[in-house]
């Protein structure tokens, strides 16, 4: 089972670099755009043992570089690669009776590296896309956020989770693999699209070895983005 999360960064890393090496099947491209990106993800970390969480939402902004270098059939191919600044992170749902709320958010730049598939009109109207690629991110600060109607108690919490209280994240560097589908619509001033991305972290925030507390401490998010694209 461990083999299966580096199983799955190489399968996205090998059809990432497969889109560059097709063109010289389809119609060859060599169409350079870049832009500026946004917009808000719900967050929540995968613990093991469980934690109940509440809808966390975080920020998004970055700026996007896309490369389309073939045609083939009605598929339009090429990369994309991104630097986005993100907030990720948890919030906890408590309901032992305490008054007690629970925020973390962790604060993260991120690289994702697409394969990017695009289908419908090539340079004026609409044209859908599917991006697909493994991504990663340094944590650069985090926030702990403790607050309630009532004083800080955590001797009812459920499952008596109470590990990650005032426990600053342990691995910064987190990684995993991103999926996004989306629309756009091509105009002689840009390019405008939206995109709704799902993010499944491989990594994880704290140590999962047998002595550490957690199996498994791992980010995930579904966001939704807007772009603005320019020819080059």
């Amino acid at each position: 089972m461990k083999r299966i999360p580096f199983l799955i960064i190489l399968l996205s890393i090998l059809f990432l670099t497969e889109v560059p090496v097709g063109a010289q099947v389809g119609d060859p491209r060599n169409n350079l755009s870049f832009g500026i990106n946004g917009g808000v993800g719900t967050n929540s970390i995968t613990f093991i043992p469980s934690i109940k969480q509440d809808i966390s939402l975080g920020p998004i902004a970055g700026v996007t570089l896309r490369h389309i270098s073939e045609r083939y059939f009605f598929l339009i191919n090429g990369i994309q690669i991104e630097c986005n600044w993100v907030t990720r992170g948890w919030t906890e749902y408590i309901d032992d009776g305490s008054g007690n709320e629970y925020t973390r958010q962790l604060n993260y730049m991120e690289f994702p590296f697409f394969a990017h598939m695009g289908f419908g009109r090539e340079y004026r109207g609409f044209q859908g896309y599917f991006n697909l690629g493994p991504q990663i991110s340094y944590l650069l600060y985090e926030v702990q956020e403790k607050s309630g109607s009532g004083p800080w108690n955590t001797v009812n919490r459920p499952n008596h989770v109470v590990y990650q209280y005032d426990r600053p994240i342990e691995n910064k560097l987190d990684y995993g693999v991103s999926a996004g589908l989306g629309v756009e619509l091509r105009t002689g001033l840009g390019v405008f699209g939206i995109e709704g991305r799902y993010y499944f972290g491989l990594g994880n925030i704290y140590g999962i070895s047998k002595s550490d507390y957690f199996a498994r401490c791992a980010n995930s998010s579904i966001s939704l983005r807007v772009t603005y694209l320019i020819g080059l």
